[in-house]
């Protein structure tokens, strides 16, 4: 293994050794020191970013991306395999940075943000887990592995919305927010699954996997379900909100910076597979400009700070859809780049920001006027209202999702519920009869 190899090894599992490290002593009865944590956590995101810069420096000049590192299969049935693969190119290495520099500043934010919580330990844990999962989702070399770092931002995103657990409000959106996850990640794991049957392969060291026409555009549309359903893509897009219940730093992290983009990556990752499908590269752009619109009118309504910076992000992150939907991926790249290091700041200093608007406001002696007012002036008073009600209920999307999503999932399964009673009823009466 050279030293490039052993640097993109170290950056991806640093994180996932300091969880199973204090994971382990907090099993065992020994909770550490919010310094020894902290500091701990510090360091380790600053090796990490030495390490990329190291690649960077090394391997730049020479254009000598990618660096793989293969560890062989993790298990193999018949003619599959699920290898391990990690991979840093010119697509995952700006991910890899910004995964690493925006977690190593949430981390130092957090240590006087959450200073003597009793919460301290559980969120730097599920910090560093996070920024593991994140990190070997944007490194994998193969979806199968990209399918675990996905997983694991998914479960600590569920978990930090439910931080507060002594108020019923946080756990329940934390549910809401997983049930919508699993319900998209379907797509994923049914694309993945799609892909290695017609390609007979999921690795994409080299290029990705070639699949034309209707295969292409299958896989792409399962893939887009799971991206929208990661990005909060409408229809999608009520559960953003109900995320803004955790601690601000992990808003930032998940809804500014990171998580949130995932969706993005994933798309870019098989764009050269969208390009093969005319139909699937507009669903893409649809759903952005969708998003875009929706965030951008129900923003305007939202009620306070965070749930505005997170509209605003979903309005962002729907351009970026656009973006990749028409082929611009450099575009893309650094426009997610901008828009994450941009959000982050604003979340963490939302508390500040409002500080000091309402210093403004008593500078100028009154109301500051709101912006975008001529846009609104643009439409009939009538229809504004509409809009205004429409905005209030957030899209009426969570609404929709219960009517046609989740109520009848849950009738079917109060039908298979009562049809396995029956199966068991009568597989004790036969025991019965035997007796």
């Amino acid at each position: 293994m050279s030293l490039y190899q052993a640097a993109l090894v170290f950056v991806v599992f640093a994180p996932g050794m300091v969880f199973v490290v204090f994971a382990l002593l907090w099993l065992l009865g020994w909770a550490p020191a919010e310094r020894i944590l902290s500091r701990t956590t510090g360091v380790t995101f600053s090796a990490c970013a030495l390490a990329l810069v190291m690649i960077i420096r090394a391997l730049a000049p020479t254009r000598s991306l990618p660096v793989v590192v293969t560890f062989g299969n993790w298990f193999a049935v018949h003619d599959y395999h699920f290898p391990l693969v990690l991979m840093a190119d010119r697509l995952s290495l700006p991910f890899l940075i910004m995964t690493v520099l925006l977690s190593g500043l949430i981390g130092q934010f957090s240590v006087t943000y959450l200073h003597r919580d009793r919460g301290f330990l559980r969120f730097f844990l599920l910090l560093n887990l996070f920024a593991f999962g994140s990190l070997l989702a944007f490194a994998a070399g193969s979806f199968d592995l990209l399918v675990g770092g996905w997983e694991i931002v998914g479960i600590t995103s569920v978990l930090l919305i439910g931080f507060f657990q002594q108020r019923p409000s946080p756990v329940e959106n934390g549910l809401r927010v997983y049930a919508v996850y699993r319900a998209c990640d379907i797509g994923l794991l049914v694309g993945v699954f799609v892909i290695y049957h017609w390609a007979n392969t999921t690795v994409f060291v080299g290029g990705l996997p070639k699949l034309t026409g209707s295969r292409a555009l299958i896989a792409c549309m399962l893939l887009l379900l799971a991206a929208a359903g990661k990005a909060a893509q409408v229809p999608f897009s009520g559960w953003l909100p109900r995320a803004m219940e955790g601690p601000t730093p992990s808003s930032a992290i998940f809804y500014g910076a990171i998580s949130i983009h995932a969706g993005a990556y994933l798309l870019l990752r098989v764009q050269p597979m969208l390009a093969e499908s005319r139909l699937a590269s507009l669903a893409v752009v649809l759903i952005g400009l969708a998003t875009a619109l929706y965030g951008t009118i129900t923003g305007r309504a939202s009620a306070d700070a965070k749930t505005s910076l997170a509209y605003a992000s979903l309005t962002q992150v729907g351009i970026v859809f656009v973006e990749i939907g028409v082929g611009w991926k450099s575009i893309a790249v650094a426009h997610i780049l901008g828009h994450a290091t941009v959000r982050t700041l604003q979340f963490l200093r939302a508390p500040s920001m409002l500080h000091d608007y309402h210093q403004m406001q008593s500078a100028v002696g009154g109301e500051l006027s709101p912006t975008g007012r001529h846009l609104e002036e643009m439409f009939p008073e009538r229809l504004q209202l509409w809009l205004y009600r429409w905005a209030l209920d957030r899209g009426h999307l969570d609404t929709i999702l219960d009517r046609w999503l989740i109520q009848p999932v849950l009738r079917l399964s109060g039908i298979f519920t009562r049809l396995d009673g029956l199966g068991l009823g009568h597989v004790s009466t036969r025991q019965q009869g035997r007796a």
